[in-house]
């Protein structure tokens, strides 16, 4: 059986790696159109800073990306975040340490006291009646009040899906805090009645020693397969026994096809086979972000803490900063300081296509404005996504399950990838294990 995977980021990764334990006995090709492979996991070492063109980690209160590293043999490669990077600010009008307790929300800026009330009396909100998608910005105005949303909620959006609170769906993208309401009336009454059934951490944010790369080669080195590195899939169609892959000027026949590229990239190479399909997978939302990276030598700023997040009507150009060295001290080499700069997203798409120098320069005004840091750095780095990051609206799980249902329809064909049910590395590496799975059991019953 020849089984090729379109796409080796995290989740073409993963895919592979267990579609390999399940299928030993398969012919496995992996096409990617980068020269390197990783897809947005990819680590950049400028002048010895190592930067992240994208995510920076996974935590570990889901268990997919550690037992991916287990199973793997790469615990030896595990890094844990520093327990002082723990702290977090929000910037509003000014920096606010974020509070992650009952007594700090008492004591925070962020809300007056009525609004803290306001919040307080989430306990008496009535449960939603009907199951029908809302915003998260429509959840939080509902049960915790405006301030908070706009507030917390929003700068949390930002952060994880580079959106805005009234773009994007509570159920989808928030599929917990959607079921605490549903399953136990109330966001504080599951949280208490959870808390009782397991006490367990929060997680903790992991990486890899050097980067992000590192786990990238050492799953390449676990996985046998034949691989395609630069060389973009033009089309898939359908033959007799299979399907067809068009490469340049090259064809290549499979029994199997799973498709772990971003929906806006699978779109154009099932045009072909299934127009509707393509149609679908290109209607989904996506964020446009930019990254820039930089590096001190020296720098007075100690950088205690995680990083910061802003709100829509906070006067920074950016979405927020993560403190790299702070978090994860191989970052920068020794005794020297790097951070990365997130901009654009839902509030300012129109960013991510603005030329280098104009993002270093917002970058570098936005710092001292927030930090105080006006030292120039000794080194920087610039990466634009124009479609960084998956959009999760409302009406997109509906969305998902045409999609899914329509490529059900062409045995042997699968979709897998942050584009559908989840966008954090741990919801990528089950999704990719699950498909694997699926894709075993076919090719078992061919």
């Amino acid at each position: 059986m020849r089984v090729a995977i379109i796409g080796a980021g995290i989740s073409g990764l993963s895919t592979a790696f267990y579609f390999n334990r399940s299928r030993s006995d398969a012919e496995l090709h992996i096409f990617e159109a980068n020269n390197h492979l990783g897809g947005t996991m990819h680590t950049v070492n400028k002048e010895g800073f190592l930067f992240e063109e994208g995510g920076n980690g996974f935590l570990s209160n889901k268990p997919d990306m550690l037992k991916l590293v287990e199973d793997c043999e790469g615990s030896h490669l595990l890094m844990r975040s520093e327990d002082a990077a723990r702290k977090r600010f929000i910037y509003t009008d000014a920096m606010h340490p974020f509070p992650d307790s009952p007594g700090k929300f008492l004591k925070s800026g962020l809300l007056t006291a009525p609004q803290k009330l306001r919040v307080a009396g989430e306990v008496f909100t009535p449960a939603k009646k009907d199951d029908s998608d809302e915003t998260l910005q429509s959840f939080g105005y509902r049960r915790l009040g405006k301030a908070f949303t706009d507030v917390f909620l929003d700068a949390m959006t930002a952060g994880i899906y580079g959106t805005t609170a009234d773009r994007v769906s509570v159920q989808a993208a928030f599929p917990l805090v959607a079921s605490l309401e549903k399953e136990h009336g109330g966001l504080f009454k599951g949280m208490i009645k959870r808390r009782k059934q397991s006490a367990g951490p929060g997680g903790v944010l992991m990486s890899f020693k050097g980067g992000m790369n590192t786990i990238v080669d050492h799953l390449k080195s676990r996985i046998k397969a034949q691989w395609h590195t630069g060389h973009p899939v033009d089309k898939v169609t359908a033959t007799e026994t299979g399907y067809q892959l068009a490469v340049g000027d090259q064809t290549h026949d499979f029994d199997q096809v799973i498709m772990a590229v971003p929906a806006y990239a699978a779109a154009p190479m099932l045009s072909d086979l299934d127009p509707e399909l393509s149609r679908q997978l290109d209607a989904l939302d996506y964020s446009p972000i930019a990254v820039v990276g930089f590096g001190w030598k020296e720098l007075d700023h100690p950088l205690d803490g995680f990083g910061l997040l802003t709100t829509a009507k906070a006067p920074l150009p950016f979405l927020g900063v993560l403190w790299d060295s702070s978090i994860f001290p191989d970052r920068a080499p020794k005794g020297m300081k790097s951070i990365r700069v997130m901009l654009g997203g839902q509030r300012a798409p129109h960013k991510v296509y603005q030329d280098p120098e104009t993002l270093i320069q917002e970058s570098r005004e936005g710092l001292v404005k927030a930090l105080g840091i006006d030292k120039a750095p000794d080194a920087t780095i610039v990466k634009r996504w124009p479609k960084g990051l998956p959009g999760y609206p409302v009406g997109h799980i509906a969305a998902v399950d045409r999609i899914m249902e329509r490529a059900g329809q062409h045995r042997g064909l699968h979709l897998t990838g942050n584009a559908f049910r989840g966008i954090a590395m741990n919801d990528c590496v089950r999704n990719g294990r699950l498909t694997a799975e699926t894709a075993a059991l076919v090719g078992r019953a061919t």
